[in-house]
């Protein structure tokens, strides 16, 4: 061979060497997620993350998040106003869209399939115009919790309906139980303290009885009506009768301590499908509980929505594994639900008239006689929700602390929601539908 030849074929052989990439890392997506559980209940998500990485070789890392809800929010925003080095994947609360729009991409083109499966009234909450800011993946709703032990001891044969029910029945097992010597139990505990918990409480409250949305689809401000004012006066009431006289300083945790500790009748609480299979233990000093709707007035029965959706940032470098990701553990979620259609609830849960929203046992018409529900009006309010929710929290916490009267604190807060917003006062929507099949 010719020296030229031999030359030529060593040159072209180290310019195949060069050119030869080194081996792609794998990626990495962020994962800024909201823990609705208490951390003993962490390990599904945990498992599912390993299970995606070993199906797919994308790792995921979780971020921490603050434990309140407005510290998260300022959190989320701080890291997705970043370029680079931000997270991938976010939970969204649902009360957040209107708020966050502007950092996270719309959903809608990508994942077709899976929101044809949602709730269409959870999936408006994750909507901003014709934009899915968010998929919804846990919808939680309001509901009652109650211990069936002492309905049977009571003589009761099925939870309150209606709030006048509820009143009768907890002054009722209050005093029997007292009688017995728990001095200090409680009729009825629920979060009372000023924040988002208590806007979701009253929320429930006023639209039960057909006293408006506070905002309306409309943009018109209708709080201020007699059915409102009527309800803060009723939930009042109970502040140091049925309820403890410090309900109004508690948080979620606080309302949630009293009644795992056994030391309540009836605890106003968030489930969801997942929740209901996951996570729930009974109080102590029992074997079994109830879940049912939250009680109503002429209104109806009706819970207030809150859960969480995952969305993707405007500035992930991962954008398709952030969706997969997504896809992932939507159809995670999916899989156990289904797998309750060919099984029973668990031992040590009473399931009866539940909200219409949770889909959970469909074999066992769990949800006959159940209650609608109720959003806060998060995204007509926009960027000035926290705003909103804010005066109304003070408002109705002022009404039920004896500071202002409920009428005072009502009128103060319609006129302090319209500057706030500029939006026009007008009457409540009419009753709307609470079974959504109808």
């Amino acid at each position: 061979m010719r020296m030229s030849s031999i030359l030529g074929i060593a040159l072209v052989s180290l310019s195949l060497g060069c050119s030869k990439q080194p081996p792609r890392e794998p990626v990495t997506l962020t994962f800024l997620d909201i823990e609705w559980e208490s951390p003993d209940q962490l390990s599904g998500l945990a498992q599912d993350l390993q299970e995606f990485t070993r199906e797919t070789g994308i790792q995921v890392k979780r971020l921490p998040a603050p434990d309140s809800s407005h510290n998260q929010l300022e959190e989320w925003r701080e890291l997705l106003q970043k370029e680079a080095g931000g997270p991938d994947v976010v939970g969204v609360d649902v009360i957040w869209p209107g708020m966050l729009n502007q950092y996270l991409m719309d959903l809608k083109p990508y994942l077709a399939d899976e929101l044809s499966s949602q709730d269409p009234v959870v999936v408006a909450n994750y909507m901003v115009g014709d934009k899915l800011v968010a998929m919804p993946r846990h919808a939680y709703i309001g509901v009652l919790l109650y211990r069936t032990d002492l309905l049977q001891r009571y003589g009761y044969r099925q939870p309150p309906k209606t709030w006048d029910e509820l009143e009768a029945m907890a002054t009722r097992i209050q005093a029997g139980e007292r009688a017995r010597g728990a001095q200090d139990f409680w009729g009825f505990v629920w979060q009372g303290g000023a924040g988002e918990g208590l806007t979701c409480a009253g929320l429930e409250w006023q639209a039960s009885q057909s006293g408006g949305k506070i905002i309306e689809d409309n943009r018109s401000i209708s709080v201020n009506n007699p059915e409102t004012i009527r309800a803060w006066q009723q939930a009042k009431r109970w502040v140091g009768s049925i309820s403890p006289p410090g309900v109004t300083a508690y948080a979620k945790w606080d309302a949630e301590n009293v009644w795992a500790s056994g030391r309540a009748a009836f605890f106003r609480g968030w489930v969801s499908d997942y929740s209901l299979i996951s996570t729930h233990v009974p109080p102590s000093h029992t074997t079994r509980f109830g879940v049912t709707s939250l009680p109503g007035g002429k209104g109806g029965r009706i819970g207030a929505l809150g859960g969480n959706g995952l969305g993707v940032s405007q500035n992930s470098a991962h954008p398709h594994e952030a969706i997969e990701l997504i896809r992932f553990l939507l159809r995670r979620d999916l899989q156990l639900i289904r797998a309750t259609e060919h099984s029973s609830p668990p031992p040590e849960i009473e399931l009866k008239e539940l909200p219409f929203i949770l889909g959970l046992y469909p074999q066992l018409k769990l949800r006959e006689n159940g209650g609608g529900v109720v959003a806060r009006p998060s995204i007509v309010a926009g960027q000035k929700y926290e705003d909103v929710s804010a005066a109304y929290f003070r408002a109705l916490h002022s009404a039920l602390t004896g500071e202002k009267e409920p009428s005072v604190a009502v009128a103060a807060l319609q006129k302090e929601l319209i500057e706030l917003t500029g939006f026009p006062a007008g009457p409540p929507s009419p009753k709307r539908r609470i079974n959504p099949q109808e």
